[in-house]
């Protein structure tokens, strides 16, 4: 491949013409090329677009781009343009992404890669939540992000954490008359028809897709009706995602449900996720494919169910995999049973606050602020209690405090301690626990 720039090349910002200089060529796409290069001294990346993608009209929304700046730290925003009078068209610089990000493709990945660390549940559902605060975010600023997909996502295989690239592509609401229409099985069904252009509408209909293949492992609206498809040509696919979708767990219609012998990853998953998930991906794609302005999930509800999931884990004690403790669902035995083993998963300890939000007390409890105080905004940073298991007894369980507050807790047979920052208070129903700003009672 022919590259637009070469190493050691030196180039300017525009605004504030600061050197730029060249580095290791990363990638290219249908726009341009992405190169590492050195801002005073900091790395950075570096994107430069084939020169008839450099039009007026890519200029003048990454100026305006720029100029409002990033809605959060986890888009890799287009910081300053950059040209070079020897070189044709132009590109910009931005935030470089860390090695240690990976394709949110490796999430759907289902081979055995020893180099890979298989996603968690609780990874999944931490990377849930950054996806739709995110674009929570950006939709707050009136920006509609238009490509929602796999390729634009990366995550850290440890944290949660994401990062979200091409934001060249970012558009004000309702105003994307050009350009990006998105990748076509994230597309809303009114795009692929052809009857609308990207919005935040549409972006909460691509999320969706996202979050349901972030969980389950594959597509919505693919089932019997896609392995009907002897050709699937841009007719098929039309009808498909646009002029017939129908969601494969559709509560009516159940003529396009998954094939057991190409979709056993959403059959199985579908058994696993707590009903109130099953919830929204089911308004999502019923009430969302009919009603783009009402029925779509927002990403507030995404983000307070990702959060719900993830104090919903719970570890199998003879396998250790992990599982959602339903306790609204309405399965019967099955919600008490290790989808991996069969084994009975008996009820957990688990904190119950007076916002009627539970959070079950396994091996990897943490509880963050947001728990203690319904006012604080969602973040791991920092946990402020953590279940421990005793040194000398490993049957006796207890939360350390990891707050610089003192807790009260009155324990089962009345009598009520504090528990300083650094100490432990032993998990027995029963136990209520006041933090300051709430109280929990542990029950099981």
């Amino acid at each position: 491949m022919s590259q637009l720039l070469q190493p050691r090349q030196t180039l300017r910002t525009e605004t504030s013409g600061t050197e730029c200089q060249v580095g290791r060529f990363l990638g290219g796409g249908g726009q341009g090329e992405v190169y590492e290069a050195k801002l005073q001294g900091a790395s950075v990346a570096l994107k430069w677009y084939f020169p008839h993608m450099a039009t007026e009209v890519q200029r003048l929304s990454l100026e305006d781009l720029i100029g409002r700046g990033s809605p959060d730290p986890r888009f890799l925003w287009p910081m300053e343009l950059t040209s070079d009078s020897q070189v044709a068209g132009f590109g910009y610089v931005m935030p470089l992404r860390g090695s240690d990000f990976r394709s949110i493709n490796d999430m759907m990945r289902e081979d055995d890669d020893p180099r890979l660390t298989v996603p968690t549940f609780r990874n999944k559902v931490t990377v849930g939540y950054q996806l739709a605060d995110s674009f929570y975010q950006l939709h707050a600023v009136g920006l509609c992000y238009r490509d929602i997909s796999f390729g634009n996502v990366f995550f850290h295989p440890e944290t949660g954490e994401i990062l979200i690239c091409d934001n060249d592509n970012v558009a004000v609401n309702r105003q994307a008359d050009g350009g990006v229409l998105g990748t076509q099985k994230f597309m809303a069904p009114e795009i692929v028809r052809g009857e609308a252009h990207p919005s935040v509408d549409t972006d909460l209909y691509s999320l969706a897709v996202l979050l349901f293949y972030l969980l389950l492992v594959g597509h919505p609206l693919e089932g019997l009706r896609e392995t009907a498809i002897k050709c699937f040509d841009i007719p098929a696919a039309k009808k498909l995602y646009g002029t017939e979708p129908l969601f494969v767990f559709d509560p009516q219609d159940k003529s396009n449900r998954p094939d057991p012998t190409v979709h056993q990853n959403a059959l199985t998953f579908w058994k696993i996720i707590p009903k109130r998930c099953r919830d929204l991906f089911t308004r999502s794609f019923t009430d969302g494919l009919r009603d783009a302005s009402h029925g779509r999930v927002r990403e507030t509800q995404w983000r307070a169910l990702m959060i719900e999931l993830r104090d919903m884990i719970v570890q199998c004690n003879k396998c250790g995999q992990e599982n959602f403790f339903d306790w609204d669902s309405t399965r019967g035995s099955d919600a008490s049973k290790c989808w991996n083993c069969q084994q009975v998963v008996p009820p957990p300890l688990r904190i119950k606050f007076q916002t009627k939000s539970i959070v079950v007390l396994g091996a990897q409890t943490q509880l963050f602020a947001h728990h203690i105080d319904r006012q604080r905004r969602y973040n791991f940073d920092q946990a402020v209690a953590a279940t421990t298991r005793h040194p000398s007894d490993p049957r006796t369980w207890g939360l350390r405090n990891l707050s610089g507050s003192k807790w009260v807790a009155t324990l089962p047979n009345g009598n009520m301690t504090d528990i300083d920052p650094g100490r432990n208070v032993r998990l027995a129903v029963g136990t209520r626990i006041n933090f300051g700003t709430a109280e929990g009672v542990i029950e099981q």
